[in-house]
């Protein structure tokens, strides 16, 4: 029997040494008589669709990894390139791997010699001649079994990989291929899992690590086999001082860094948002986000921080847009992506809410703009009923006579509901939509009054686009969440005129603030819907808007959720995140600063209180005869001039037809005649573009007409 075992045993080393001889005669054929061409093509195609595989990963702005997708078979293999690898690491990799991997073609012929000599000696395997192009053949063509026709076969796909490759995308490969343990393929997905970053800064001992794993990734996965990783770790230092990449000193701290042992969980920043923008496009690998990561990761820290404080089953959403772009600088769909009581996985920036208040500000907008009043307009608050219905404000108080100002400022209702009376709810829903907003009615409901206090559903995404409109001077962009992707000039879309926007953002900017924030640093409105259900917060300055949601995602009460208690501090908080200073909304031309005694008449009073008498000497709409609405007025501004002639355009005679005497006009709201009885007056346009002309009545009731002066 020992005989028997004995024999065997030479056998085996007999056969592994044939085997190795082998490997070297093929190569030294396959190199000496040039027949790889033939040799490939029977072996077939080489499918490269494997090496291009990767994972889809969304990046912020910067290009930073704000959240990875698993492949379509469970593996995390994040794209990754040589300029994304610590230097370090290649040259540890390199010296450890194949250090003659810049100068061979494919096969290291005195690697396979070195190997067949001292596999003879010892008679048993000492050390391998796979090269770093022969690995990733190996990986890119994985086998079954690993007889001689394997490898002559990876020898073959090697060549030929040098044939059609540089060395830098051979490189490329191996870092995306490169196994790792479980489901981790690449340096990049491994550098995650196992430290926590990105693997263009990594340690000595961190680079050793990520080195030593692939030749054996499950007996020396770190958190199943610790003391075998820290050894295989051990062993490529040793290499690296051998071959002077690392110095001594460098060596010894590295070999005092304890080995990773659990895995880390991979980013999840932003989740929604990145779900949404792969399901847009699925196709797509690589998908560039306008967010920023740092804001990004700051507010939703803020949220989760929120969170713990509030019950249970409490939410928010938050949202931060570029005014000037329209570029989406954050977006938080929720505190916390896992947590199931809070139904995290739901984007809350996309639910259809009541705004409660938050739509006041464009009733007073389209006032404004329409030439029925002024911030400074005298308004009723007192208790009144349309119908049986009855509103009343949220403290169940009336202030009595209040300026608009004052009236929108502390969000009272009455005079909001007079103000809508005035313009007409359908105007109110039908500007908001052409804005941008999708608004939801319920089904079969009347377009009445309620629509002002919050009888219509809006998602925070769409009352954030509203309210950079009024940031923007009146004009709404679509919200741009894919880098390099800005809205088409089409998409621009006309809220209100720029100087009642500036009104109404002068306005809001004096809004009272919550304790946690100083006076005047952001214009913004709150808003809470019936029941207690959504609080609201949104502001904005020059630069920026923010908007802040926070409810149940089921829609059920919250006692005592009102928005300037639960959002208006979440708003001011990430308005102090920003890292920079408040800006004010310049004032466009045209705006009229005035007390109330200093208005014209018609703009002292929202006038609803015109004797019977007068009103009945005419049954005549009031609407303005010359110049028709989208009229262009061609005064021949783009002529040249003859000398001695003025430069200045001529009047424009414009005519109003009905309506109560004394009549007042104005342009871009900004009143410049009141002509009496007369039905007409000559205005003198001060440049060539768009103007709104406006006439008002004695009795409140308006005209309005858009032209163009040419």
């Amino acid at each position: 029997m020992a005989a028997e075992a004995t024999r065997r045993r030479g056998w085996r080393r007999y056969a592994f040494a044939a085997y190795c001889a082998a490997v070297g005669a093929l190569i030294a054929v396959g190199l000496g008589l040039g027949a790889l061409s033939g040799a490939v093509d029977r072996l077939g195609p080489l499918d490269p669709r494997l090496a291009e595989v990767r994972s889809t990963v969304v990046l912020d702005r910067e290009g930073r990894l704000l959240r990875p997708f698993v492949t379509d078979d469970g593996r995390w293999r994040l794209p990754v390139g040589v300029d994304d690898v610590d230097p370090r690491f290649l040259a540890l990799l390199v010296a450890f791997e194949d250090s003659r991997f810049r100068d061979h073609a494919g096969v290291d012929p005195r690697a396979v010699v070195r190997a067949v000599g001292q596999s003879l000696l010892a008679r048993r395997f000492v050390s391998g001649a796979s090269t770093l192009t022969m690995q990733v053949a190996r990986l890119m063509e994985p086998r079954e079994t690993r007889d001689l026709a394997a490898k002559r076969a990876q020898v073959l796909r090697a060549l030929d990989l040098e044939r059609r490759w540089s060395k830098r995308q051979i490189l490329d490969a191996y870092l995306g291929l490169a196994p790792y343990g479980g489901n981790l393929e690449g340096v990049r997905a491994a550098s995650l899992a196992w430290f926590g970053k990105e693997p263009k800064r990594l340690s000595a001992a961190e680079a050793a690590l990520l080195v030593a794993l692939p030749q054996s990734p499950e007996t020396r996965r770190p958190d199943r086999f610790p003391e075998a990783a820290r050894r295989a770790r051990d062993r490529v230092l040793e290499r690296g001082l051998a071959s002077g990449v690392l110095g001594a000193d460098e060596v010894a701290r590295a070999r005092g860094e304890p080995v990773p042992t659990t895995r880390r969980p991979f980013p999840m920043i932003a989740p929604h948002l990145a779900e949404d923008l792969v399901a847009e496009r699925p196709e797509a690998r690589i998908h560039r986000a306008t967010i920023d990561l740092r804001l990004q990761t700051t507010l939703e820290r803020l949220l989760r921080d929120r969170a713990e404080t509030s019950p249970a089953a409490q939410s928010a959403a938050l949202l931060v847009i570029d005014n000037a772009s329209g570029e989406l600088l954050a977006s938080v769909g929720g505190p916390d992506y896992f947590a199931a009581s809070r139904s995290g996985s739901l984007d809350l920036t996309q639910a259809i809410r009541s705004p409660g208040s938050a739509l006041k500000p464009f009733i007073y907008a389209l006032a404004f703009e329409n030439g029925l009043a002024h911030p400074e307009t005298i308004l009723e608050d007192r208790p009144a009923r349309w119908g049986a219905w009855a509103p009343e404000n949220f403290d169940q108080s009336f202030r009595g006579t209040v300026t608009a100002r004052i009236a929108l400022q502390q969000s009272l209702n009455m005079p909001a509901v007079e103000v809508l009376e005035a313009i007409g709810p359908q105007l109110l829903l039908s500007r908001l939509r052409n804005a941008g907003a999708d608004l939801v009615m319920a089904e079969g409901a009347p377009t009445g009054l309620a629509v002002g206090l919050g009888g219509v559903g809006i998602r925070l995404s769409d009352l954030a686009r509203l309210y950079s409109g009024l940031a923007r001077g009146g004009e709404t962009l679509p919200i741009v969440r894919r880098l390099g992707e800005p809205a088409a000039a089409s998409d621009h879309r006309r809220l209100t005129e720029p100087v009642a926007a500036w009104y109404v953002a002068d306005i809001l900017r004096g809004a009272p603030p919550p304790l946690n924030a100083p006076a005047g640093r952001l214009a913004f409105k709150t808003g809470t819907s019936y029941g207690f259900r959504d609080a609201w917060a949104v502001g904005f300055d020059r630069r920026v808007t923010i908007a802040v949601w926070v409810g149940r995602p089921d829609g059920l009460p919250v006692p005592g959720l009102v928005g300037r208690v639960a959002a208006a501090p979440i708003l001011f908080d990430a308005l102090q995140r920003l890292g920079f200073d408040s800006e004010p909304i310049a004032a466009p031309a045209g705006v009229l600063r005035s007390s109330t005694v200093g208005l014209p008449p018609p703009l002292r009073h929202l006038r609803r209180d015109v004797p019977k008498t007068l009103a009945a000497t005419t049954r005549v709409r009031l609407e303005i005869a010359f110049p028709p609405d989208g009229a262009r007025i061609d005064l021949g501004l783009g002529l040249p001039r003859l000398a001695g002639l003025p430069a200045a355009p001529g009047p424009v005679a414009l005519k109003a037809h009905g309506g109560v005497p004394p009549l007042t006009w104005l342009v871009d709201g900004r009143p410049v005649a009141e002509s009496d009885s007369r039905r007409d007056i000559l205005w003198t346009p001060e440049g060539a573009g768009f103007a709104r002309l406006s006439v008002i009545d004695a009795t409140g009731a308006s005209a309005s007409v858009r032209v163009r002066v040419e």
